[in-house]
């Protein structure tokens, strides 16, 4: 793809160089050849990427009066985010067999143009495949789901019935869509337990990524959603009846309760707890560990802070608050010490 091609695309200004440089990857700077697109949005990467090989460098805006000879420079608002965009563009991923053979694909289900199955992998009765997804070998997709166009289905995930998948959807391998929550009434005579109906439904909007080995419930009675742009890291659990706003980041080893909700552009970081019926409002950062008691809820404006703040410890609270907390503690623990010898 030529320099000039991703320009037109991209948007940014090719403030010096051809249009019609070939580049063939995005690297980083130590690795870089003269078909390579590197990025700088610091004054040291910004060096970095000038002594670098590579072809063509996308920096901030007014980041350089001048230029080395021979060095392609596209100026960009947001350099990454420019460099990410192309990374997508010059690596569209590699195509394999349209419908392998040792695919079992139900005579009742629907298939787009352009669909590819891969070895090992089952479609079941009824289901709607969009135009352009690939399931890769060993996914099972269950009677009835529904997936839109673009979408990638890796490695073993399972996808059950009742599970609704928009546009651009990534599902990692081993994911799991749709499964019942774990919802039981417990019997106060006998102690026994009893599975409450899971019958609910499972939607996952347009442009989410969902990452290995995470799971997502279907609802019990309605449904789960996930909003568009959201994007879940690995090993991320998310219960029945959740609500996930558009833009959410959860990151690796976070779980949220059944029947909670998390606003739009919430960033939720690893091995957070989140209980039932809570709620995080939109854009709340929420550190790693911290926890979200059950039934509570987290706002920014609940808490009085300035929005980008970041709560941490259980219950989540303001950082700076949860850590002079901790230096009383400490100077208490001192102070008792001194008072013991």
């Amino acid at each position: 793809m030529t320099l000039g091609e991703l320009v037109e695309v991209l948007g940014g200004k090719l403030a010096q160089g051809s249009e019609q440089l070939e580049l063939d990857s995005v690297s980083s700077c130590e690795q870089a050849g003269s078909g390579s697109l590197v990025f700088a949005d610091s004054p040291a990467a910004f060096t970095d990427a000038l002594a670098s090989q590579a072809g063509a460098i996308v920096l901030q805006a007014g980041a350089g009066a001048s230029f080395p000879v021979g060095k392609s420079i596209i100026e960009a608002e947001q350099p990454r985010l420019w460099f990410a965009k192309a990374a997508k563009l010059l690596h569209p991923g590699q195509p394999f067999a349209e419908i392998h053979p040792s695919a079992v694909v139900a005579k009742t289900a629907v298939l787009g143009e352009n669909v590819r199955i891969g070895a090992t992998a089952v479609i079941g009765e009824d289901v709607t495949i969009g135009a352009g997804s690939r399931i890769e070998a060993g996914a099972v997709i269950g009677q009835g789901v529904r997936i839109g166009e673009d979408c990638r289905i890796y490695p073993r995930a399972v996808i059950y019935p009742g599970t609704t998948l928009g546009n651009r959807v990534v599902v990692y391998a081993g994911v799991v869509l749709g499964a019942d929550g774990f919802g039981y009434v417990r019997d106060r005579a006998t102690g026994a337990y009893t599975q409450f109906p899971q019958q609910g439904s499972l939607v996952i909007e347009d442009d989410v990524e969902i990452g290995a080995n995470s799971t997502i419930d279907r609802g019990a009675l309605r449904e789960t959603r996930i909003g568009r742009g959201t994007k879940i890291d690995n090993l991320v659990h998310i219960g029945h009846n959740c609500e996930i706003g558009e833009d959410v980041i959860l990151v690796a080893g976070v779980g949220i309760s059944g029947s909670s909700t998390v606003g739009n552009g919430a960033v939720i970081a690893g091995q957070v707890g989140i209980g039932d019926h809570a709620h995080v409002g939109p854009g709340v950062i929420l550190g790693g560990q911290a926890g979200v008691l059950s039934g509570k809820t987290i706002t920014n404006e609940g808490l009085g802070v300035k929005p980008g703040t970041v709560l941490w410890g259980t219950p989540a609270r303001p950082l700076s608050q949860v850590l002079r907390e901790i230096a009383v503690l400490a100077r208490l623990a001192k102070g008792s010490r001194k008072a013991r010898e």
